[in-house]
């Protein structure tokens, strides 16, 4: 039989403002919230950020963007996430404008293994059966 380990790490909360983007989420899909005036923001919230509307409406985003900035962490801050060490956290531009603080994976965190502007899209990491955490990957460019 085998067990699996209970998620150590801290879980988002959800509520009533960022339901809708955990339930996309869970459906591996990238929704954020779009001002009818001002387009897609992040974080969720009810209102826009930039010119205060509540005129907002879910949209999927495409999932694709590039690495704004990043950093490598080389010491667990919490125990949860000793075994993650080393590991990449990133700003990265979606391609609609918005910024998300994520995690980069599927790249070795190395200096030379990520760069500023390098193509990502996002990707999954299923964690509990309410919440999947969106990251992201190196995107394979493909021939036009």
């Amino acid at each position: 039989m085998t067990t699996t380990q209970p998620y150590a790490k801290p879980i988002p909360m959800i509520t009533p403002e960022n339901e809708p983007y955990w339930q996309a989420c869970k459906q591996h899909e990238l929704r954020l919230p779009t001002c009818a005036s001002c387009g897609p923001h992040f974080y969720p919230r009810s209102f826009c950020p930039t010119c205060g509307s509540r005129d907002l409406e879910w949209r999927q985003m495409s999932g694709r963007g590039a690495v704004y900035t990043y950093a490598i962490v080389r010491r667990a801050p919490t125990p949860g996430f000793r075994g993650d060490v080393p590991y990449i956290t990133a700003i990265v531009e979606l391609e609609e404008g918005p910024r998300m603080m994520t995690n980069v994976v599927g790249v070795a965190a190395e200096p030379e293994a990520i760069t500023v502007g390098m193509p990502v899209e996002v990707t999954f990491e299923d964690i509990t059966d309410e919440i999947s955490l969106p990251k992201f990957r190196p995107r394979a460019e493909r021939p036009q």
